[in-house]
């Protein structure tokens, strides 16, 4: 995919190299920063390091790797990911603790600090705005992902651009994904802050492809300032959508997917409720094994939310099975209705969609995952040998 997104914003240049599983990106960009990060105990030494640079609320330029998470390395690890930043830095001319660093791949490993230095001064002189320079800088970032990630949504008066890399070790609070943001629009860092915390609940942590969260998860959001003040319940919801698109992506590209999921829950008593539900729905070895075998096992749907901690009346709720076009009702006020030949039908193409109503409330929420495949436990069992 050759497009241009987080580039075609104002005031951001980037490039990026690759060589063999280990690369490297530099994206320079000044302006009001936030940040959001896994929530798991084991927190790789670039998290460590960003949960205090951030704190500022503005950022001049991020350095990412790929082929070492430098994750469970211990003072190490820590002084390696603060190394890096000076690296940075000195290649593009601006302080060390303004630059936002992040790490993905193998856990439990030192980084290589003399590549990373080579690779960044190497890197550093060819930043720019164009399609190959985002190309690169996206594929720069990748582990197990087959494609890069990007996402534009053009507002009259501002836009905003994402990347992101993620396929495996994904179940976000957040997943194994690094998601770097950019947006010309002028705005605070209290009210970035809290429009990329709501996007990222509405986006990367309602996506599910096998379970694990990461050590390493981070999305960055850098607004240049370049187009002016903005609405911020407008660009709110912009950021919301660029993330939702890059969410997708993440979810289709999941190791070893062939179908993406995706599950609509509606009829909750509140928003929560619903995202609990359609992620126990998305995070279900039986759900996404039927949705390989293009088995339309409603029951299967409806006992992963049953499990999933919110109180309906199972014999009230209703399920439709969707390709995107066509919707086929399966379940009808606790009444199975299905006809199993529309139901496997709408199983043949490359997304499945579940709706799930609880018929318990008037919230819903979406959350999206893949299918789990013999190609992930091929992909995983030998993922550091």
């Amino acid at each position: 995919m050759s497009v241009r997104s987080i580039c075609a914003v104002k005031g951001v240049t980037a490039f990026g190299m690759k060589e063999g599983k280990f690369g490297l990106a530099l994206i320079r960009a000044t302006g009001t920063a936030a940040g959001v990060f896994t929530e798991n105990l084991v927190k790789a030494a670039p998290i460590e390091l960003m949960r205090k640079q951030i704190k500022k609320g503005t950022l001049e330029a991020i350095i990412a790797n790929s082929g070492c998470a430098n994750a469970y390395t211990g003072k190490r690890g820590y002084e390696d990911a603060v190394a890096m930043t000076g690296y940075a830095g000195a290649a593009l001319g601006v302080d060390a603790k303004q630059v936002g660093i992040a790490s993905t791949g193998v856990i439990g490993r030192y980084v290589d600090l003399p590549l990373i230095e080579r690779q960044c001064k190497a890197v550093a002189p060819k930043l720019d705005r164009t399609v190959e320079a985002e190309t690169l800088t996206a594929q720069a970032i990748m582990t197990t992902d087959l494609y890069p990630k990007h996402a534009l949504v053009e507002k009259e008066s501002f836009c905003i651009g994402g990347i992101t890399k993620g396929s495996g070790m994904i179940a976000p609070k957040m997943g194994t994904m690094l998601a770097f943001i950019y947006t010309d629009a002028e705005i605070g860092a209290k009210p970035l802050s809290d429009a990329l915390k709501l996007a990222t609940k509405r986006s990367f942590n309602r996506v599910v492809v096998d379970g694990d969260t990461s050590t390493n998860d981070i999305a960055l959001c850098t607004a240049t300032g370049a187009a002016g003040k903005v609405n911020v319940k407008e660009f709110s919801a912009a950021l919301e959508e660029c993330c939702r698109s890059l969410a997708i992506q993440i979810a289709a590209d999941g190791e070893g997917a062939s179908k993406l999921l995706e599950v609509t829950v509606t009829g909750a008593p509140k928003e929560d409720a619903a995202e609990k539900v359609a992620r126990t729905i998305i995070e279900s070895p039986l759900v996404k094994t039927a949705v390989y075998g293009e088995d339309p096992n409603w029951g299967r749907v409806v006992a992963a939310a049953g499990r999933a901690g919110v109180k309906f009346d199972p014999n009230a709720v209703s399920l439709w099975i969707s390709d995107g076009n066509v919707k086929y009702p399966l379940v009808k006020s606790g009444e199975i209705i299905a006809d199993l030949k529309n139901a496997k039908a709408a199983m043949h193409g490359k997304k499945v969609i579940f709706i799930l109503d609880l018929a318990a409330g008037k919230a819903e929420a979406t959350a999206w995952g893949c299918d789990l495949t013999e190609k992930y436990v091929e992909i995983n069992g030998r993922y550091t040998t």
